[in-house]
């Protein structure tokens, strides 16, 4: 989901007391805490990062008990993960303890390239049957090493500053990678609402960006909560509509089996047969719930270049795709979050998308498509066999 050179400030002591086997920090001036965030906000922005709030170490009653009824209702397909470690995601201080204040980052990852018309242009590949869309955060290098690394930085310039007043300073960086409600964090320390579509929001920055989080013992002063007058949804319902398979089921609530990035990502096993269909073009996630948000005409660029486009995976057609050896995907997808699914999983998903195209496209494309799912008819990998059969049945009556 950036080193910078800052000048280094002397800062008031820290003390730390000792209370049955466990760290605790002891009061100290509120300005040199407030020094010391504003420092921390600025090696932030050094790195990359958009915004930084500070939240409590907790989670919320009420959002604890939507994660249980999610969970029981089975929207979490075959993630097992999700329920397995229910308990770590209820109570932060389980998963790191000792932890007192969770710091939630942002990271915008729209291209530096991305035009004014970057929603209209994403539209246009989804109506182009041939061209395979690629979700825009996954065309560049893999988030969870851009923002691992740069969280991780950032953690040891606080613990750097901090480290003659307060050795004991304990932390662990997360990023979309373990058991944490990361949205539900991000709200409770004002980064953001939850947005309809499940993600987070903000009016300055819309959903188009990475999420980070550094778990502390330091006592550091909290920001406000979102409060519900600044959640901005109000009666739209656009996400909900426009999602193709109706996988936000009601307004913040996702059907993860029906979600296309669900499909196409998590799922190591067979696509439905009755959701391919709603599939499109999209081979690798889908941002059409993000699309389609008015908020997102706020989405800013990333001042990093680690999410520029590789690959030409913004323009590049399905057949050229599918054409990959595993050698070609492996080095081709170095660093990218996509090399994550595997090759199989991979034509899997570009032959579904072929399978789509099939029924639309003028017969030069689909003799071109046709001879490329009959190449890998006999894949050994039988996922892939699965879904070539069925791409292959898609072609029109009377196709050869």
């Amino acid at each position: 989901m950036p080193g910078c050179n800052v000048c280094a400030k002397a800062w008031p002591s820290f003390s730390v007391a000792r209370e049955s086997g466990r760290a605790t920090i002891m009061k100290m001036d509120e300005s040199a805490k407030k020094q010391l965030v504003q420092q921390i906000s600025t090696w932030a922005n050094a790195l990359g990062f958009a915004d930084l709030r500070i939240g409590p170490a907790r989670i919320d009653p009420a959002a604890q008990a939507r994660l249980a009824s999610w969970l029981a209702a089975g929207y979490h397909g075959k993630m097992d993960y999700m329920a397995r470690h229910e308990a770590l995601r209820r109570d932060p201080t389980q998963l790191h303890p000792q932890t007192l204040r969770v710091i939630s980052l942002r990271m915008n990852y729209l291209p530096a390239s991305t035009t004014d018309n970057w929603v209209d242009q994403a539209w246009e590949t989804l109506n182009r049957p041939g061209q395979a869309y690629v979700s825009l955060y996954a065309r560049g290098r893999d988030y969870h090493k851009v923002l691992r690394q740069r969280l991780q930085q950032l953690a040891n310039q606080i613990q750097q500053q901090v480290a003659v007043d307060f050795p004991d300073m304990d932390y662990r960086v997360f990023t979309d990678s373990a058991p944490v409600m990361e949205v539900e964090l991000g709200q409770q320390a004002g980064l953001g609402w939850r947005g309809k579509h499940t993600l987070l929001l903000t009016r300055e920055a819309g959903s188009m960006f990475f999420l980070g989080e550094i778990f502390t013992n330091l006592d550091l002063p909290m920001d406000s909560p979102t409060a519900p007058e600044a959640m901005h949804c109000g009666t739209c319902r656009r996400c909900l509509d426009v999602c193709p398979t109706q996988a936000i089921v009601a307004p913040y609530s996702l059907d993860a089996r029906r979600c296309i990035s669900y499909l196409t990502i998590e799922n190591k096993g067979a696509i439905p047969v009755e959701l391919r269909p709603l599939m499109g073009n999209r081979i690798y996630g889908c941002d059409d719930c993000q699309l389609i948000c008015p908020w997102n005409k706020f989405a800013q660029r990333a001042p990093i270049n680690d999410f520029d486009v590789r690959n030409g995976l913004d323009s590049a057609s399905l057949v050229a795709l599918f054409a990959w050896t595993e050698r070609e995907f492996n080095e081709r997808l170095q660093g990218s979050p996509i090399r994550r699914i595997g090759y199989g999983p991979w034509l899997r998903n570009i032959a579904v998308a072929l399978g789509n195209a099939l029924r639309d496209s003028a017969s030069h494309q689909a003799a071109i498509m046709i001879e490329a799912l009959q190449a890998k008819v006999d894949d050994p990998d039988p996922l892939v066999r699965e879904h070539v059969a069925w791409a292959l049945a898609q072609q029109p009556s009377g196709a050869t």
